[in-house]
């Protein structure tokens, strides 16, 4: 009961602000969103439970640019300290702190702007520090803690399936399946608008966010992060910005700068092998091929089937 109370506080607390400045939560804007957390910062009040509690409305009342918003700024927080972390874990303790001393991690709630110069900082130091190779085995990590079991289900059909072709196609049609009930009960699919010609893009390439198999790699395209707006967009840089999910180096791209190694996107290639580690069984291969920081126009990548698991 104390934690619904918390949760019901936090919403009529943001309520309460949005009244003071003449608005309400039905028709509150990104723009007052960001006002409101900027002074939760500064008060020191910028809790995760606080922030919960505001996505959550947000979603189920639908209010889809906020609550993307909101966790947009989760997604960014813990990643730097995780880094950090696995830093020591990988190259010992005083690597850590050569990569990390005077570097100060932005608060929950900062904007995206907060993030580029820090995760530039961290990668320049990591790869004047260490090789290649290190730096790559570093960032290919699971940073956002995506649970085994959110896999289990995948693991049971791919074990019934008669080969890793017919798994991925049935994976791409349960995606479009979903994606479809997203579109028509007005729902985001985790932060990403569906509209019908958003899912006619991913309905005609099963390599975005399932993956095709040639030989023995499997190679998966990533969903833009703003779909709707990637489709609809012409100028190339802006497309990589929609394209990009990364909230710590997505402001780089638009702004032309800093300009941030493209190993940092090997993080992303960490999230996007998970799935495959949990349905064959081991720790897979991992390769980025095509990256929006090194200015292609996708994010792109291949992961090495294990020889016993090829069907």
């Amino acid at each position: 009961m104390k934690d619904i109370a918390s949760s019901v506080k936090a919403v009529k607390d943001f309520d309460k602000y949005l009244k003071m400045n003449k608005s309400k939560l039905e028709s509150a804007t990104v723009d007052e969103l960001k006002h409101y957390i900027s002074q939760l910062v500064e008060k020191g009040e910028n809790s995760e439970d606080r922030f919960i509690a505001i996505a959550r409305y947000c979603y189920y009342t639908k209010k889809n640019d906020l609550y993307a918003y909101l966790v947009s700024i989760f997604g960014a927080a813990n990643v730097p300290h995780e880094i950090y972390k696995r830093i020591g874990a990988i190259a010992g303790e005083e690597i850590r702190k050569n990569v990390c001393q005077n570097i100060e991690f932005p608060p929950l709630g900062s904007p995206q702007d907060a993030y580029p110069n820090v995760t530039k900082k961290i990668l320049e130091r990591m790869e004047d520090e260490l090789p290649p190779a290190k730096c790559r085995d570093i960032m290919t990590w699971n940073y956002h803690k995506v649970p085994a079991e959110a896999f289990e289900d995948c693991k049971e059909r791919f074990e019934k399936s008669s080969s890793i072709d017919e798994y991925l196609k049935g994976e791409h049609k349960r995606l479009v399946n979903e994606l479809e009930s997203c579109m028509k009960k007005g729902r985001l699919w985790f932060e990403q608008e569906i509209t019908p010609e958003v899912l006619e893009f991913v309905k005609n390439n099963q390599e975005i966010n399932t993956g095709i198999r040639k030989g023995d790699r499997i190679f998966k395209t990533k969903i833009p992060y703003a779909p709707k707006q990637f489709l609809k967009e012409k100028n190339p840089v802006m497309r990589r910005y929609y394209s990009c999910h990364c909230q710590l180096v997505r402001t780089a791209i638009r702004k032309g700068n800093p300009e941030i190694s493209s190993t940092f996107c090997y993080c992303s290639a960490g999230y996007e092998k998970v799935h495959f580690d949990v349905i064959f069984e081991q720790d897979v291969e991992v390769e980025v091929l095509e990256t929006l920081l090194k200015g292609d126009s996708r994010c792109r990548f291949a992961i090495k089937i294990p020889k016993n698991k090829i069907k």
